[in-house]
C-alpha cells in the first residue's frame, strides 16, 4: 500500500511539474512612445557667494546682496510660493601654507518662472543684483503626468503593432499580454546661457536671443510578451 501511495505521489508531482513547465507560445516586442512638447516654465538654481577674512562681514555682505536679489525676484511678480531658499552656508577654509583661515558664505534661491518670456530679464537682474554662480537652468513642462501617459499608450501600440506584423507571415494572431515592462524617461533641455560677465553687462541696443529652449521628450519604452492564439 505505501508503494501504491508513493508511486501516485511521484506520478502527480511529475505531471503537476509538467503543467508548470509548459511553455507557452509568445511572442516578446519592444514597444516606443514619444510625445514632444514646449516647456511651459523653468527652474533656476542661483546662488550669492561671498568670501573675505572676518565672518561677521562675509555673512553680512552675503545677507545683503540676497536681500537685493529676493527682493528683484518679488517685483518681477513672481508668485511667493514659486520660489524658496535652498541652502544658507557659511563655511571656514584654512588656507596651511598662509595659516590663515578665511570664510565663504553661500545662500541658493530657487526660482520657478511660469512666464518664459520673462527670463532674459530675471536672469540679467539676477546677476546684477548680486548672484555669481548659476547652479541649474532646467526648462520643464507643467503637463508632464499627462504626457508620460499618452507615451506609455503610444508605446503599448507600438508593440502590439510590431508583434501583429512578426506573427502575420505565420498564419498566428496576437493574443492577450503575458508581462508588461515598463520605463519611462524625461529629457529636460539644459540651455547654454550667456557668461555671468556678459550677462550683467549693458544690454542697450538691439535685442538679441540668447537662447534655445528646445523641446521635451518624455519617452516610453516597453517590453511586452503577447500569448500567441
Amino acid at each position: 500500500m505505501k508503494k501504491v501511495v508513493l508511486f501516485l505521489t511521484i506520478m502527480f508531482m511529475t505531471m503537476s511539474y509538467a503543467q508548470e513547465t509548459k511553455q507557452i507560445p509568445q511572442i516578446n516586442v519592444n514597444g516606443e512612445g514619444k510625445v514632444k512638447v514646449a516647456p511651459d516654465q523653468v527652474c533656476i538654481s542661483a546662488t550669492v557667494e561671498t568670501k573675505g577674512n572676518n565672518a561677521k562681514d562675509v555673512k553680512k555682505q552675503n545677507d545683503e546682496k540676497m536681500d537685493a536679489v529676493l527682493k528683484f525676484i518679488k517685483k518681477m511678480n513672481v508668485p511667493t510660493a514659486d520660489f524658496k531658499t535652498k541652502q544658507v552656508a557659511l563655511n571656514p577654509q584654512y588656507d596651511y601654507e598662509k595659516k590663515k583661515t578665511s570664510y565663504n558664505a553661500t545662500q541658493t534661491v530657487e526660482i520657478v518662472l511660469k512666464d518664459l518670456s520673462k527670463y532674459d530679464e530675471l536672469m540679467e537682474g539676477l546677476v546684477q543684483q548680486g548672484i555669481n554662480r548659476i547652479d541649474r537652468v532646467s526648462f520643464e513642462t507643467s503637463k508632464l503626468v499627462q504626457l508620460e501617459t499618452e507615451a506609455r499608450k503610444l508605446a503599448i501600440k507600438d508593440a502590439k503593432s510590431k508583434a501583429e506584423d512578426y506573427v502575420s507571415v505565420l498564419g498566428q494572431k496576437v493574443g492577450k499580454a503575458y508581462t508588461i515592462s515598463d520605463n519611462t524617461q524625461v529629457y529636460h533641455p539644459q540651455p547654454m546661457y550667456a557668461s555671468m560677465k556678459s550677462m550683467a553687462a549693458d544690454s542697450a541696443g538691439a535685442s538679441n536671443e540668447t537662447l534655445a529652449i528646445g523641446e521635451i521628450e518624455v519617452t516610453a519604452n516597453v517590453s511586452v510578451s503577447f500569448i500567441l492564439d
